[in-house]
């Protein structure tokens, strides 16, 4: 038996609450039962994982050669900036690949935020700020990482929006069944009815 797609799980678990709905609306859960995940989204987390620690070794490597030759400003401002998006970069992928794989909301929203503040920021500082005596390979290796942040800001943005508006279609899909579920049938109100008619 092939093992179920991510999200998967939830999804069949939504759609089994709701059998013996209208056809019409049993058609539509059914159509919302898919897959949320992003596949490009995952596919530049799975680069983005194996290009961190060649940019981490080559913006340190490069660091340590210039560094006698930074201001003390720049040395305290550039040491602060390694520490940063080395913890948050971590952090950044492992909620990108669990909100996406596990199409769960907060943790690809937590992502979604980690990318927009402070990485791509702070990269894009690294990148253009002349004052740090850029290398030619710092710079090279700074653009392929902002180019990873810039696609990643917009492919999580699109698929969080996806997957809230999934959310919700089930939210408001398992609401009207327990609605449906609560209405009395036709059986028991004529015989409520019959039993009224016969009290009199």
């Amino acid at each position: 038996m092939a093992p179920s797609a991510p999200g998967t799980k939830t999804c069949e678990a939504d759609c089994t609450r709701l059998c013996g709905m209208p056809d019409q609306v049993e058609q539509k859960c059914e159509g919302d039962c898919e897959i949320l995940s992003s596949l490009p989204l995952q596919m530049s987390l799975y680069f983005n994982v194996y290009f961190f620690p060649f940019w981490w070794l080559i913006t340190v490597a490069i660091l340590y050669v210039k560094y006698p030759d930074l201001s003390d400003y720049y040395k305290f401002i550039l040491v602060t900036i390694m520490i940063l998006v080395s913890l948050t970069e971590l952090i950044r992928l492992y909620l990108g690949y669990v909100g996406n794989l596990l199409e769960k909301v907060p943790e690809l929203a937590g992502f979604w935020l980690l990318t927009l503040l402070p990485q791509l920021p702070v990269i894009l500082f690294l990148l253009f700020n002349e004052g740090l005596k850029i290398h030619s390979l710092e710079r090279a290796v700074h653009i392929v990482f902002a180019a990873f942040l810039a696609f990643q800001v917009v492919a999580a943005f699109f698929t969080l929006k996806r997957m809230v508006n999934a959310l919700a279609t089930r939210f408001r899909l398992t609401e009207f069944h327990r609605l449906e579920e609560q209405r009395p049938g036709p059986g028991i109100s004529s015989l409520g009815a019959r039993s009224s008619s016969w009290g009199l």
